[in-house]
């Protein structure tokens, strides 16, 4: 990547860092790719395109580094789930026979498995030894006929977030707008329903959270093109042009590609989440605002009164197990107020949450629910977040994986919210299976029994 499109993909005119004599997002500073450096951010960013075959061009420790980063989950392909590296050894550098591995794996990915597509991921080793694997990319295209994209992220540009963006910037030079969608099949939609076609821009389908939400785009009539990149088809990625709205559920990610696809195509977004009952009903009123169709606003009010009652009488009997239990949150990007508001609606208090990923305006939006006294954290130090946790005597810790460990050596009650997670807390099911679990997590008789000094030291003192 040359250093020009660095800059150009880190100056984003709809983020908030634009704002004032600072422009751009900060360039790589030594540690920035704690937690992840750029390839591991554009990899996992396009992962969930499950009938893709994903090779890394690279050493064999970048594959396995990064393997299996998400807990992204397929409807029907697993292409997805096959790790591919080229695998290239000190010799292979040294004797430059990167660009021919790497052809060959490509030749041997498409003989072997027929996929939709190949993705090609780029990382330090060869770009800094000089591959050209844009141009083997395009010979591989030009010889078996399967698009085959390359992602040009070495680690050394930046970090997981900067990953995010450089794997839109690649859809948007090499997929999208590349195929038209299929019209809608005849009575697919009820009489006097006018389909709309959308997409989900940042959604992963963490836990199968994409398939709670689906049925109720189904039900008002909204067509989803793409979710971007959650249980995804490479022929769904080429036709998000089309879609009438898009929303943007991971901004900090993924705000590039609907600014781009607004540019280009003129497509409206706002920025919306599913997680809490508030965040659902928002983000399908917001679909109806964006696109102007009074007869569906009527059905979705219709369809948010009906919703949030099922989920009213369900979480009912476990209000009096959740009111006024005091909750620390550490999940950055939208999570860091999605979550807040998911937990207000339960009676439950938040006492802080971490804005590590988080951008100015999930920040804004912290303080409008939490009020401006709202602690914000964003130092990562799993001691100084244990201590935190104790000074505002919060009774769980609601965090990503990373802090699993550290929460249960501290013996503190602790609910993962991490992407590696095989449970869903999006949409309104996902609402009442959140609630579920922080009560079963709250009032574990572990923590009784974990907290109390054994027998023998009893009987000794």
């Amino acid at each position: 990547m040359r250093p020009d499109e660095a800059s150009a993909l880190r100056d984003e005119p709809n983020c908030s860092h634009n704002a004032g004599p600072k422009s751009g997002c900060a360039k790589p500073q030594p540690g920035a790719t704690q937690g992840g450096c750029a390839f591991d951010g554009a990899r996992n960013a396009l992962l969930p395109i499950a009938d893709v075959a994903h090779i890394v061009h690279g050493p064999i420790g970048c594959a396995g580094t990064s393997w299996d980063g998400r807990g992204s989950r397929s409807s029907g392909a697993t292409l997805y789930r096959v790790g591919m590296t080229t695998d290239l050894s000190d010799m292979d550098v040294i004797m430059g026979r990167g660009e021919k591995r790497l052809f060959h794996a490509i030749r041997q990915a498409i003989d072997t498995y027929r996929p939709a597509a190949v993705f090609v991921y780029a990382t330090c080793v060869p770009a800094l030894h000089g591959d050209d694997y844009v141009a083997v990319a395009k010979a591989a295209q030009a010889r078996w006929g399967v698009p085959v994209v390359p992602v040009d992220c070495a680690g050394f540009l930046g970090n997981k977030n900067f990953g995010n963006r450089i794997a839109g910037d690649a859809m948007l030079r090499h997929v999208i707008g590349t195929r038209e969608p299929e019209p809608v099949p005849p009575g697919a939609i009820r009489p006097g329903i006018t389909a709309h076609d959308v997409n989900l821009i940042g959604e992963w389908n963490i836990g199968g959270e994409f398939w709670s939400v689906a049925p109720l785009f189904d039900e008002l009539g909204l067509r989803i093109l793409c979710s971007f990149t959650g249980d995804a088809r490479f022929r769904e990625v080429q036709t998000m042009h089309r879609a009438e709205a898009n929303m943007v559920v991971c901004s900090k990610a993924m705000i590039r590609v609907a600014r781009t696809l607004r540019d280009r195509f003129g497509t409206p977004f706002f920025e919306g989440g599913f997680y809490g009952v508030a965040a659902t009903s928002a983000a399908l009123r917001g679909f109806a605002t964006v696109l102007g169709d009074p007869v569906l606003a009527q059905r979705t009010e219709a369809l948010i009164a009906r919703e949030e009652a099922a989920v009213q009488e369900a979480i009912q009997p476990l209000r009096p197990k959740l009111e006024g239990k005091r909750v620390l949150i550490f999940a950055g990007g939208h999570k860091s107020w999605s979550l807040v508001s998911a937990m207000q609606h339960l009676g439950m208090n938040v006492v802080a949450t971490g804005t590590e990923k988080s951008t100015e305006e999930d920040k804004a939006r912290i303080r409008e629910l939490m009020g401006p006294a709202g602690l914000m954290i964003q130092d990562n130090d799993q001691t100084a977040l244990l201590r935190s946790f104790h000074e505002h005597r919060a009774d769980i810790l609601i965090a990503g994986d990373r802090y699993i460990y550290p929460a249960l050596k501290a013996r503190v009650p602790f609910l993962d919210v991490d992407h590696v997670r095989s449970v869903g807390y999006a949409g309104y099911a996902g609402a009442i299976e959140l609630a579920n679990n922080l009560a079963v997590t709250l009032h574990s008789p572990v923590w009784h029994h974990a907290r109390t000094a054994p027998r023998w030291a009893r009987q000794a003192a």
